[in-house]
């Protein structure tokens, strides 16, 4: 199976997780081709809403075949109008659902050390990333980091799931003060990490592929851009990202991505049109 699918899949369970809110769907064709890294888009609002937009989820873990009709979790933090209206649906409800969505994360060909920062709840999707790392028989540490205790997520079931786990919060309410990349170096040494594996704000993306490369290895980082229609039509998710050719062109995060090299991306220039770009001038860039 290889997808991406449309499924109207049941809300098996609706789940508090601090600031954030967990949902396991039924969605058996989309759990039977998920691989870590992937994400679904959801629609929002019903039927008759004025939302045509999607929003995109990272899934945080599948349980595949025959147990619980094949179901899918996603986290949700409720920003506007459309997260709004799905943090309000409840179980029993369909939920009209695309995926699995995007590129996964690359495994090595053969186990090797590696470090999974998240922020927020962008560490939903590290979760079965490090369950697939752990199957190959790597060492894995895992760094958590949020603003504050109440936006960490993941917390209990990565402790559950590997054996060192740092935790830094920006006020200092859980785990050390301050930021993951204040920890990261410790966490690459201890374990003499050969790849590090982020997911979270664009700046803390930007900040783990500095760390990432002065400690001369790769960074591979799931990016959090706005993605809507998930299938690379409405451009909205767009990055300035360097090819294989050394030339940077605009790729779009939701089919490109959103795992890229952190190497590749150019984050400065996130937001803008760089002039350099391949076919800058056709676009308006001068």
């Amino acid at each position: 199976m290889i997808g991406p699918y449309q499924e109207q899949a049941e809300i098996f369970s609706v789940r508090r997780a601090g600031e954030y809110v967990e949902f396991t769907v039924v969605a058996p064709r989309i759990a039977a081709a998920f691989k870590p890294g992937h994400f679904v888009a959801v629609a929002v609002g019903g039927e008759n809403t004025a939302m045509i937009l999607r929003r995109a989820f990272a899934i945080a873990g599948v349980t595949p075949g025959d147990t619980f009709a094949g179901t899918v979790q996603f986290v949700v933090a409720e920003h506007g109008p459309g997260t709004r209206w799905l943090v309000q649906r409840r179980p029993g409800e369909t939920l009209d659902v695309v995926g699995p969505l995007g590129t996964p994360f690359p495994l090595p060909s053969a186990a090797a050390p590696a470090v999974l920062v998240g922020g927020g709840y962008g560490s939903a999707p590290l979760l079965p990333l490090a369950q697939a790392l752990l199957g190959q028989g790597a060492p894995v540490e895992i760094v958590l980091g949020a603003s504050s205790a109440n936006r960490l997520y993941g917390e209990l079931a990565s402790k559950r799931l590997v054996g060192q786990v740092t935790v830094t919060t920006d006020d200092g309410s859980a785990g050390e003060k301050g930021r993951v990349t204040d920890v990261l170096p410790a966490a690459i040494d201890r374990i003499r990490a050969e790849i590090v594996y982020a997911c979270g704000p664009m700046p803390m993306l930007r900040a783990v592929g500095d760390v990432a490369k002065e400690r001369a290895i790769r960074a591979q980082v799931a990016v959090e851009e706005a993605m809507a229609c998930g299938i690379g039509v409405c451009m909205t998710c767009v990055l300035p990202v360097r090819g294989a050719d050394g030339k940077s062109r605009f790729v779009r995060s939701c089919v490109d991505g959103p795992v890229f090299d952190a190497l590749n991306v150019r984050w400065a220039d996130v937001g803008t049109l760089p002039p350099d770009l391949v076919g800058a001038d056709a676009m308006g860039g001068h």
